[in-house]
């Protein structure tokens, strides 16, 4: 029914990591995904020394060889590497994960501004490569992970119009709260829950620019729709063509409410299974390829 644009799993025991997550192994994963009716799992390395301990992307790999029919991989490069400058050269890692099976870049989640330099130089390759990019965002340098940008996402918006062809799917608190119009600066890179009063930039941007894809996961793209499920109707129907359901399962008994939350708008008739069908599987097939 179900294909997870974005999952986290670990081959061995992991320690707990961000204060209290033990990070989920493959076959936990695999067990929640028969639970919830997920076919298939979008599997995202951790690299980013910021908060979690650095997963390397072979790892990852070697989960989808294991489960093939299950998993596939993305591949993940910081943009410090190598040389940590601007004109550092990433093809030879881009195309070498590219020809051993990586469909996409992410979660691509430094904790630079989105106009840094090094992360310019990041995206013109994956670009280049013609690779979809999953990335976090957040509020400030030096806070937790995540691309760096203001209120209103400015410098996301600059990177879409500068890279036309890179296919950019938003995820987290930073990009979500912006579904709706901010009654604060501080609900930024937060959770709002009043009602969707005024659309915020977030549809403005997806409009406008075509690359502007959506992954729903986390509780950043759960609460998006459901703080006011009248407008999440609206968005889902209008944008149905870009957005991809997720969960970003990071450990075994983690709550993962999305899924029954578009069952309940399709079955009760609010979206149409042509627009379920499309969120829930079809994009993503669509996007990788799969």
């Amino acid at each position: 029914m179900f294909i997870d644009i974005h999952a986290h799993a670990y081959l061995f025991d992991s320690p707990p990591q961000d204060g209290h997550i033990t990070f989920c192994k493959a076959e936990e994963v695999l067990r929640r995904y028969d639970e919830l009716g997920i076919e298939k799992g979008v599997l995202l390395p951790l690299i980013g020394p910021e908060v979690y301990l650095p997963q390397s992307n072979q790892e990852v790999m070697e989960i989808c060889r294991r489960y093939p029919d299950r998993f596939v991989p993305f591949f993940n490069i910081d943009p410090r590497g190598i040389e940590n400058c601007s004109s550092t050269d990433f093809s030879v890692w881009i195309n070498w994960f590219k020809e051993h099976g990586c469909l996409g870049v992410g979660e691509f989640m430094p904790n630079m501004y989105f106009r840094d330099e090094r992360v310019l130089n990041m995206f013109r390759q994956f670009e280049a490569a013609g690779l979809p990019v999953i990335f976090d965002d957040t509020s400030r340098v030096g806070y937790f992970y995540g691309l760096v940008d203001d209120p209103g996402l400015p410098q996301l918006e600059f990177v879409l119009r500068k890279f036309p062809k890179l296919i950019l799917l938003g995820h987290g608190p930073a990009f979500w709260s912006e579904i709706g119009v901010l009654e604060t600066a501080g609900d930024h890179s937060g959770y709002p829950s009043y009602p969707i009063k005024e659309e915020g930039v977030v549809p403005k941007l997806f409009r406008r620019y075509p690359n502007l894809w959506g992954d729903l996961s986390a509780g950043s793209g759960y609460n998006a729709l459901h703080r006011d499920p009248d407008y999440a109707v609206k968005f889902l129907s209008e944008f149905q063509d870009r957005l991809c359901f997720g969960t970003d399962i990071c450990y075994a008994n983690q709550e993962l409410p999305l899924a029954g939350f578009l069952i309940e708008l399709r079955d009760s008739g609010r979206i149409s299974e042509e627009v379920f069908e499309k969120i829930a599987r079809l994009n993503a097939k669509r996007l990788l390829n799969i």
